[in-house]
């Protein structure tokens, strides 16, 4: 009777189980449960959602979709054909959604076996912004993204199905947000990878100014959302993990798009942080990438290109350093700064002279000084023999540059030298005249050229076929752009107008010269011919003379100032003529302040005393030169209190004088010299903070300036044509006649073979086997992926790791219910069986009985 009775109990407890289940299952076709509304208040938010209900089979689904119960999400897939598997819940959250967030790919593959899912785009996007890698490829390989489309396109560009959620709130996600794009920016790599694989790709923003159809009404909808999704698209092209695995050139390809990024910085200043942000990242990445080089070869491949596929045998082996000049047109100043660079930099600066820069400072002098001094020798040696031993050092970089700079400094002694004769003072007065004969014009010695002059003439001329021959060279853009050839242009301009002026001085003085030879010596002489036999006291103010010694004057200066393009290749005048370049860019930001101020006292000063010439103790602010000259030498303390007093008694105009002098002082010395002196201590400190890199940057401008091939021979030897010079004139006019006559061939041929790639299936990179510069750049990007993986494992290790024990306990956790439960149905059933065997042999012995 003990062991019936304890058979009975287990049976209905048995029984009382699987009817609690079953009605658990079931409720939710009886009746649903709503959910309880709160008042208005810190939830109110949330419960406008249109599934606002939900029933306790959709709610057990949905907790154990989140907390990753497989058994039962399995088991309620299967047995509940009628469950709504995309009901929401207070979020507007599904079930896909939940288990993606909590990271249950089992869950996520038992989901993406119905087909009546949604939402499966923003799951995607979610993945991926939590770098859920094999959930990605999970929900990639669902039958919505079998055509690709739905990779390459936002949800705002699709229609309003069910792939994206589209409830009052909007998406998770901008709108312009793609898949590619999401994972470039949260530098998911594999991501990446699988994606492009796919054919996605991002697409990249129309120019700023376009005015195509689309921008215009896009911007005529909303213009906050379309710089908004211009910046999007901008943040997944410049991110290293899109930048690596989609361009061919990832050098190039990330120099371009800092340069573009940096102008839009300028142009679009509501987001200038935004842009200078993602500027310094592609610098920062080609950075990257030229640290992660190991041997010479990776670094020409990083500076040069793929120098195999645009081979010129015509060029001799120097590299191009396309990348680098690139880099040093966009001031990518870390890029050229990095010492493989600069180490890769000074081996082609030493060229054949590869022990120099390892001797001594004596030696170098030595060197430098024998050069100068040999330097017609050099030429001419050059000159007649270009290919020689001696030649090839000629086209050295590092002697090229010798050359020039001894050339400019003999230059420089000229005009020295041509004022030698005045270093005491000069015996002719300027109230004397002098003839070397009686009927001698004075201004035939005064105007005519020594030869002194003669040579400075012709070493400008030298220096201007050489400005010629780089603007033929380069782009006259490039030209305009860099301050030292503007430099150049100008100091040759006023050498030129000077030496005009002084010929048309000289021409006039020859022309009455010749007058007078012409006529006796008792004749009167026009007035004109007498002007050239006066003294100079007697001149014109705008005598052409007078005009070609100011100029000439100012060229001097100017000549002498060119000396700083020279001090980057010294490491200790480097940053100072850095500093100073700087500072010009200060005073003339400054000038515009300045020059307000300046014109705004002049003129004011000069209407209140303009009515009081001869009325004052002296000619200050009486007209507006005065005014200019009064106002300019106050700055510097050279001006009188006394320059604001009048004669008689009109005191107010007086005192208006007294505060407007006193004012203007005020904030000129006070306030904005010292502001322009806060300026030059801020330059100058920016420099000190970075003078490493600031110093290297100059010093490769400098270098690469003669790593061009052409212009080997200084001034004045240049004017002098070479024999290699006449045979490259021939040979390039035969190339021209040569390239007219093939040129509708050449576009031909080249036409046919673009359609044959388009039409025919053509891959270009098919049949060509990859040259060692893109075997040499794979290997860089995969060094920088596993540098870049590595770091951002270190960076996220603990809570990595965490995550991913919650997770496994979670799964376990239900693993293990599921099995118990199934234990005990299994020993509910052996219990039952036993107990009916034991029914069976009771009622059998009772019957025997």
């Amino acid at each position: 009777m003990m062991k019936r009775s304890r058979t009975l109990t287990l049976r209905q407890s048995q029984k009382s189980r699987w009817i609690s289940e079953r009605r658990a299952l079931m409720i939710g076709h009886v009746g649903a449960k709503p959910r309880r509304q709160t008042a208005r208040g810190a939830g109110y938010l949330f419960q406008a959602h249109p599934s606002s209900c939900l029933s306790i089979t959709e709610e057990v689904f949905l907790e154990a979709a989140e907390y990753g119960n497989i058994p039962e999400v399995r088991r309620m897939l299967e047995e509940l054909p009628h469950l709504n598997i995309n009901c929401v819940n207070y979020m507007g959250q599904n079930a896909l959604q939940l288990a993606v967030a909590s990271e249950h790919l089992e869950v996520v593959k038992l989901l993406l076996k119905r087909k009546e899912l949604a939402k499966v785009g923003d799951a995607l996007l979610l993945a991926i912004s939590k770098g859920y890698i094999r959930i990605v490829e999970a929900i990639l390989s669902h039958e919505a993204f079998a055509d690709g489309q739905r990779l390459t396109s936002s949800p705002g560009q699709e229609t309003r199905d069910d792939f994206f959620s589209y409830d009052e709130d909007g998406t998770r996600f901008s709108h312009d947000i793609t898949p590619i794009i999401l994972a470039s920016q949260c530098h998911e790599y594999e991501i990446v990878h699988m994606l492009l694989l796919r054919g996605a790709h991002i697409e990249r923003p129309h120019d700023y100014f376009c005015q195509c159809r689309a921008c215009i009404e896009q911007q005529r909808l909303d213009t906050f959302c379309h710089s908004q999704s211009r910046i999007s698209a901008y943040k997944g092209l410049a991110s290293p993990a899109y930048l690596c695995l989609s361009s061919q050139d990832p050098v190039m390809a990330a120099l371009e798009l800092s340069n573009e990024l940096a102008v839009l910085a300028n142009t679009e200043k509501e987001f200038k942080n935004d842009y200078k942000k993602l500027s310094m990242q592609c610098k920062d990445f080609v950075v990257g990438l030229l640290d992660l080089c190991r041997n010479t070869e990776e670094v020409e491949a990083v500076l040069n290109g793929d120098t195999e596929s645009c081979a010129n045998p015509e060029i001799s082996a120097r590299p191009n350093l396309i990348r680098l000049k690139l880099a040093i047109k966009y001031e990518v100043k870390k890029f050229v700064a990095h010492p493989n660079c600069q180490q890769h930099l000074q081996s082609i600066w030493y060229e054949n002279l590869t022990g120099l820069h390892q001797q001594t400072v004596a030696v170098k002098i030595l060197f430098v000084l024998g050069v100068a001094v040999g330097l017609p020798v050099l030429a001419f040696i050059y000159w007649i023999a270009p290919s020689s031993k001696l030649g090839k050092l000629m086209r050295g970089p590092f002697l090229k540059f010798l050359a020039h700079a001894a050339s400019f400094v003999i230059f420089l002694c000229l005009l020295v030298l041509n004022a030698a004769d005045r270093f005491a003072g000069t015996s002719l007065l300027p109230n004397m005249t002098t003839h070397d004969y009686p009927s001698q014009v004075f201004r035939m010695k005064t105007t005519r050229f020594t030869w002194m002059e003669i040579l400075i003439i012709f070493w400008v001329i030298g220096k201007i076929w050489e400005e010629c021959k780089d603007i033929w060279s380069q782009d006259i853009q490039e030209y305009i752009l860099e301050p030292w050839n503007l430099l150049d242009f100008s100091i040759l301009a006023i050498f030129m107008t000077s030496f005009i002026a002084r010929l048309m001085a000289f021409w006039h003085a020859h022309s009455a010269q010749c007058y007078i030879d012409k006529h006796p010596s008792n004749m009167t002489l026009p007035s004109e011919v007498q002007y050239f036999q006066l003294a100079r006291i007697h001149w014109m103010p705008s005598d052409p003379q007078l005009i070609s010694e100011g100029l000439y004057a100012i060229a001097i200066v100017l000549s002498f100032s060119r000396i700083a393009y020279i001090l980057p290749a010294n490491e200790r005048f480097g940053p100072l003529q850095i500093s100073l370049g700087r500072t010009m860019k200060d005073i003339f930001q400054f000038m515009v302040i300045f020059i307000t101020v300046f014109v705004a006292f002049m003129v004011g000063m000069f209407d209140l005393y303009s009515y009081y010439l001869g009325a004052k103790h002296n000619v200050a602010f009486t007209t507006v030169e005065e005014s200019f000259k009064t106002l300019f030498w106050a700055i510097f303390g050279l001006s009188e209190v006394k320059s604001v007093v009048l004669n008689i008694n009109h005191k107010f105009t007086e005192n208006i004088g007294y505060v407007l002098y006193g004012v203007y002082n005020i904030i000129m010395v006070i306030v904005l010299l010292n502001m322009l002196i806060a300026m030059f201590n801020s330059s100058f400190q920016e420099i000190e903070d970075d003078a490493d890199v600031e110093w290297k940057f100059a010093r490769a401008k400098l270098w690469f300036s003669y790593f061009e091939h052409g212009s080997t021979l200084p001034v004045p030897f240049n004017l002098v044509p070479s024999p290699k010079s006449v045979m490259s004139f021939l040979m390039g006019i035969k190339k021209f006649l040569g390239s007219s006559r093939k040129s509708k061939e050449k576009s031909s041929n080249d036409m046919d073979l673009k359609n044959l790639r388009e039409y025919g299936g053509l891959k270009e990179d098919s049949s060509v086997p990859p040259t060692r510069h893109q075997k040499v750049m794979n290997c860089l990007i995969k060094r920088y992926i596993f540098k870049a993986q590595r770091d951002k494992d270190n960076d996220e290790v603990n809570e990595g790791e965490l995550r991913e024990i919650k997770q496994d306990i979670s799964s376990l956790r239900y693993e293990l219910l599921e099995r118990g439960n199934h234990d005990l149905n299994t020993m509910a059933d052996l219990v039952r069986q036993l107990g009916e065997v034991v029914q069976k042999e009771e009622q059998r012995g009772d019957v025997i009985s």
